[in-house]
């Protein structure tokens, strides 16, 4: 695996497979990786014949300068992560490359709507962030495709949303998220739990599954059923900032005839905010319909 830093060695690396026309694929982390990392390029290398991943904390996408400066910053261990999972170039530019006349200046892109709730609404800028960020790094590298995790799901709706928009051309694929035997979702920021707060932690998953089973079984009070979901979570000794039932393709209000659904949820064990998701399809489980008062 070469590592790159500038745009100018990326241009020069990809190169020769844009000759060839040769597919690429790009996994976009912001490292200290883990499994479900390690599960996306797992999913480019099936679809792509070259596998590009960058690392790069992201400033933009952060709305709380502590947040920023706690995030892991693991790049030796990661480089080595990816070479043996067989990724063929790493991206690692620092912030002057990638925000060249500084940050607070630059051309920003944003996706109304889908991006202003949920996370958008806890984390404001979050999200214009995000899709600023991968904007410039799918114009620097130029993928046919991108592979991107299911845990973040709103993100990865705003990401598809905006690649569509915009008519860049990138093919965005998903993987499921990848969990601990206990449930938690496997997450770079996990690292940061101290031991009380990992054994806590878990209540995310089970509170978002207890919803999705009585919505499985026929339960239609939506409100009730999220207020419950955050219930759990308080008597678990976490701090809930929301668990919404969500209509999946849109994150819009689910209707009496919505079948393909979606459970958020998002709350702070300890000083960590722990995010997560669960889909739900009612056509399976028999129920067709949903009350949403």
């Amino acid at each position: 695996m070469k590592t790159v830093h500038t745009r100018a060695e990326l241009a020069a690396a990809l190169s020769p497979w844009r000759r060839e026309d040769r597919a690429v694929a790009l996994v976009p982390t912001m490292g200290h990786l883990h499994r479900g990392h390690l599960a996306l390029v797992e999913r480019a290398r099936r679809d792509a014949q070259h596998v590009v991943a960058s690392i790069f904390v992201n400033p933009l996408q952060f709305d709380r300068a502590d947040d920023l400066a706690a995030y892991p910053r693991t790049l030796e261990a990661d480089a080595q992560a990816l070479a043996d999972a067989g990724v063929d170039l790493l991206f690692a530019p620092p912030e002057a490359e990638v925000y060249p006349r500084g940050r607070e200046g630059v051309t920003r892109v944003e996706v109304p709507g889908l991006g202003d709730d949920l996370e958008g609404a806890h984390r404001p800028g979050h999200f214009t962030g995000v899709a600023t960020v991968v904007c410039k790094l799918f114009g620097m590298v130029r993928p046919h495709l991108a592979v991107f995790g299911e845990k973040d799901f709103q993100q990865l709706m705003i990401v598809r949303r905006m690649t569509a928009d915009l008519d860049l051309g990138v093919e965005i694929l998903s993987e499921p998220t990848v969990r601990e035997p206990d449930g938690l979702a496997l997450s770079s920021r996990n690292s940061l739990l101290d031991e009380n707060d990992r054994a806590r932690a878990p209540a995310l998953y089970r509170s978002l599954a207890g919803c999705g089973k009585r919505l499985a079984a026929g339960e239609t009070d939506v409100p009730a059923l999220e207020q419950a979901g955050r219930a759990e979570l308080e008597a678990a000794g976490l701090r809930p900032d929301y668990i919404s039932i969500r209509r999946r393709q849109d994150l819009g209000p689910p209707g009496p005839e919505d079948q393909a659904l979606v459970v958020l949820g998002a709350a702070w064990c300890g000083p960590v905010r722990l995010i997560d998701n669960l889909t739900v399809d009612l056509l399976h489980c028999g129920r067709l319909r949903i009350m949403t008062g």
